[in-house]
């Protein structure tokens, strides 16, 4: 058996120096304040890494939003620093295929929600009105859910399960890129990647101590002007 220590101290406390150093250099760079505004959108997540039974995972649709601010670091709005807080919906999909057992036929299938504060830390290069933006990214694990739907026979049951947060790891530790397009009056569309780096269980007691978060997310927002 293999278990995988992160030192999540040691990592915290790299990620929380890394923050607070690129907050405090987009303070004592930026031109101006930072300009606060809004997003919202959708994310299409699964599972990555070294997976046991890897077919049983599907991509499944979840939500994300926020807040968001940005530090010119330039003085022309070429580059800059977006800190972003959000909530996000992260997880899979599962269905079994039909098996019978004692001449009773059974299937099941459902979806697990994790449900994530994020806390990326963006480098933006604005080029016109297209920007592109990689940095890294905190998370820290708000629930975990499971809607199941279990078929015997012709009668179908519903079920909701909350797993205990003990079982994963509450801080993942990851990273964010993407593109987008923002237009002069603050509305912009965007397109990013956030993978995981840190496994999603604590232990090796499942098949998902290799697993990690992989997610798309195609968002809408709008930054407020400054006064």
């Amino acid at each position: 058996m293999s278990i995988h220590f992160y030192k999540p101290n040691m990592i915290m406390k790299k990620i929380v120096l890394f923050v607070a150093a690129a907050l405090s250099f987009s303070f004592a760079n930026a031109q101006s304040g930072p300009r606060i505004g809004l997003k919202a959108g959708v994310t299409y997540s699964n599972l990555s890494g070294d997976l046991e039974n890897e077919d049983l995972y599907k991509n499944k649709f979840g939500f994300v939003g926020g807040l968001t601010a940005n530090f010119d670091l330039s003085g022309d709005g070429f580059l800059s620093l977006q800190p972003e807080l959000l909530y996000s919906q992260k997880g899979y999909q599962y269905s079994d295929e039909k098996f019978t057992v004692g001449g009773t036929d059974y299937k099941i299938k459902g979806d697990v929600n994790y449900s994530y504060l994020d806390l990326p830390v963006l480098l933006r290069v604005n080029a016109g009105g297209l920007f592109f933006e990689a940095g890294p990214q905190l998370s820290y694990l708000l629930s975990v859910k499971d809607n199941s739907e279990f078929k015997v026979n012709d009668e179908s049951y519903e079920s909701t399960e909350r797993y205990n947060k003990d079982d994963f790891s509450e801080l993942e530790i990851g990273y964010a890129a993407g593109v987008g397009y923002q237009l002069n009056n603050g509305l912009s569309l965007g397109v990013r990647y956030n993978g995981g780096i840190s496994s999603l269980a604590k232990e090796d007691e499942d098949e998902l101590t290799n697993a990690r978060h992989s997610v798309v997310m195609a968002t809408i927002g709008f930054t407020f002007p400054r006064k």
